[in-house]
């Protein structure tokens, strides 16, 4: 596979489907996520990133506003990165567009919530946890920020 990416916001219909179709690849495949608790309410004013590689989409990421109870911070979210493009450098460079996407839209910082075996992959962005260890989608995760 070629490392050459690009990642950008997901500007259409087909675009969005192939976000959804990598998270798809990684959630409910990979790791058995329910298909119907992936895909949520969010993901109609979400803003979606999308990497893509000459062969096609790599991974995906979305960002949301408006969610916690400061304004000024952003949530990242259903960070996916195909089995095949992992360790390219993917997720970090999703995770770098996303964060330019909250500071274009003015926000402070970025929240996510990251499954405790991408804890370090986070940390390695600037990312600290905080709070307790808790299940989602019964898969353990913990919150964690970054200031922008």
């Amino acid at each position: 596979m070629s490392t050459g990416f690009v990642v950008r916001e997901a500007v259409d219909a087909a675009d969005r489907e192939a976000c959804f179709a990598v998270r798809k690849e990684v959630f409910v495949v990979e790791q058995g996520v329910p298909e119907d608790i992936e895909y949520d309410a969010h993901d109609a004013d979400a803003v979606h990133l999308l990497a893509v590689g000459p062969d096609g989409p790599l991974g995906t990421g979305r960002l949301l506003t408006g969610l916690l109870p400061d304004p000024s911070v952003g949530s990242l979210g259903r960070l996916a990165v195909t089995r095949a493009a992992r360790g390219l450098g993917v997720g970090a460079a999703l995770v770098r567009a996303i964060e330019e996407s909250a500071r274009a839209r003015g926000l402070t910082a970025v929240d996510l919530h990251a499954q405790t075996h991408a804890l370090g992959f986070y940390e390695r962005l600037g990312y600290e946890a905080y709070g307790p260890e808790f299940p989602d989608a019964g898969i353990p995760h913990r919150a964690m920020r970054r200031p922008l």
